[in-house]
């Protein structure tokens, strides 16, 4: 077993080279500004203060988790039937709707937003319209394929139990179905809003520059105005905003799994 253990040395070295490394440099930055030349840098929270005491940047984050919250609900009400319509189809015919669903996935996604950027371009609707259209076509096959992850593990015989007990249709799906699937949709939930909070090429390629997200703040900080230290701040309070997430729908799967 101890010869066995070794080969996790690999990837610690890995995971601290290229996810631990970089987050205590973005921590420095993010607590740090440039001094003068006796002292070249000075601890500071600055950057924060920055950050919550301009109402414009409280307007972007604010944006940001609204757009990032409407593209989970509407994937989940997309996503939803679509797992379900799949999960209920005979194995072949799954296979083949799984393929299709990840298909577009193998394209890179850039590719992809570059492409909806080219179909909306002449279409008159609203650069927020755009993005969501843009983020929903990303994300909604991450979601359709968790959920039916978990309705393709149910047992096929409870539907029918319920109904020899009573239940009718809608009744079994409320009380057995939905019940099993939430941790597939727990899981979608995940998948969906952790990358939308933070996307900034599909704002950017769809929005035409005028609606701007904290992925966009996050990159302009540090590729245009090489503010890399009001930028780590940033980068540093999403990291927050992500965790803080995933907390909450990780105890919402656990508390399921409890009852």
């Amino acid at each position: 077993m101890k010869s066995f253990r070794r080969l996790v040395h690999p990837y610690l070295i890995w995971a601290a080279a290229l996810i631990v490394l970089p987050m205590l440099i973005i921590v420095f930055y993010a607590f740090s500004e440039q001094g003068n030349v006796v002292i070249p840098v000075r601890l500071t929270l600055n950057n924060f203060v920055r950050f919550f005491s301009d109402p414009i940047f409280i307007e972007v984050l604010g944006r940001s988790l609204k757009l990032a919250l409407i593209t989970t609900i509407i994937c989940i009400l997309l996503g939803y039937p679509a797992a379900y319509f799949i999960a209920r189809m005979k194995p072949d015919s799954q296979s083949v709707m799984v393929l299709m669903v990840t298909l577009p996935q193998l394209i890179n996604m850039l590719v992809r937003t570059y492409a909806w950027r080219g179909i909306l371009l002449n279409i008159d609707i609203s650069p927020e319209i755009k993005v969501y259209i843009g983020m929903v076509y990303n994300f909604l096959p991450y979601m359709i394929l968790q959920i039916y992850t978990s309705l393709s593990k149910m047992d096929p015989s409870l539907v029918p139990a319920a109904n020899d007990l009573g239940c009718d249709d809608r009744m079994a799906f409320l009380k057995v179905t939905l019940p099993l699937s939430i941790p597939g949709v727990i899981s979608g939930i995940t998948l969906v809003f952790l990358p939308a909070v933070s996307s900034f090429f599909i704002p950017k390629l769809l929005g035409g520059g005028s609606y701007v997200l904290v992925g966009n703040l996050i990159e302009n900080y540090f590729v245009t105005t090489g503010d890399w230290n009001f930028g780590s701040a940033i980068s540093l309070i999403m990291a927050l905003v992500i965790l803080v997430s995933m907390y909450f729908t990780r105890k919402f799967d656990y508390d399921k799994e409890a009852v």
